[in-house]
């Protein structure tokens, strides 16, 4: 049975991406409603870092519309002021601290935090690692790291690229409830992942860039 239409809070319409001279996707449309998560798939150059990017305007589409709340990306202010972007590399830098890093983040994005970052690290297991030096991390634990500024910066829209490389079982069952409560509370979430994700079928949508199809 095909899901009720639900109004979008984050539409791609007709958007397209070139890399050089290489047509990387087009004509790509689809929306996100508030509450639900999108999960992007595709072999590697299929475009899922290249769209992140493009939704959170570190790169232009070269073609095509981003909406957020019926406005265009490009000129919302509401947009910069209520999406997170997370990429691959997490955007750490290895001599500052855990707790520095994330302090830094935190300022960056002005908007207060949600909690202490002490207590954003024990919501994602590492609450013995503040003082260390992020360089020393392990590539899981610099992943949870990341993870803590899901739950330390407001924001109602989650652009996360490929968060589960290097989580644990137990690291990816606490991404899947985090992304549960936030979209519990109305938020959307679009995570580029080569992996499944396990949230409630009823909030959970799939793009697929090999295929260009939407379900």
């Amino acid at each position: 049975m095909a899901r009720p239409a639900v109004a979008a809070a984050l539409e791609v319409v007709d958007v397209e991406c070139l890399r050089g001279d290489a047509l990387i996707f087009e004509h790509l449309s689809f929306g996100v409603p508030a509450g639900h998560v999108l999960q992007i798939l595709g072999a590697n150059g299929s475009g899922k870092t290249s769209l992140l990017r493009m939704l959170s305007g570190l790169a232009p589409p070269d073609s095509g519309e981003i909406r957020w709340q019926g406005e265009p990306t490009t000129t919302s202010p509401r947009w910069r002021e209520e999406l997170l972007y997370q990429g691959i590399a997490g955007g750490f830098s290895a001599n500052l601290t855990v707790t520095e890093n994330l302090e830094y983040g935190q300022a960056l994005a002005a908007r207060g935090a949600l909690m202490r970052v002490s207590e954003a690290l024990d919501r994602v297991g590492l609450g013995r690692y503040g003082d260390t030096f992020t360089g020393r991390l392990s590539s899981g634990q610099r992943q949870r790291a990341a993870l803590a500024r899901l739950v330390l910066i407001p924001a109602r829209a989650w652009l996360l690229d490929e968060p589960l490389t290097a989580l644990d079982r137990d690291g990816k069952k606490l991404l899947e409830g985090m992304l549960r409560a936030h979209t519990e509370g109305g938020g959307i979430a679009l995570v580029a992942t080569h992996q499944g994700l396990e949230v409630p079928a009823s909030c959970l949508h799939t793009l697929d860039l090999d295929t260009r199809t939407v379900c």
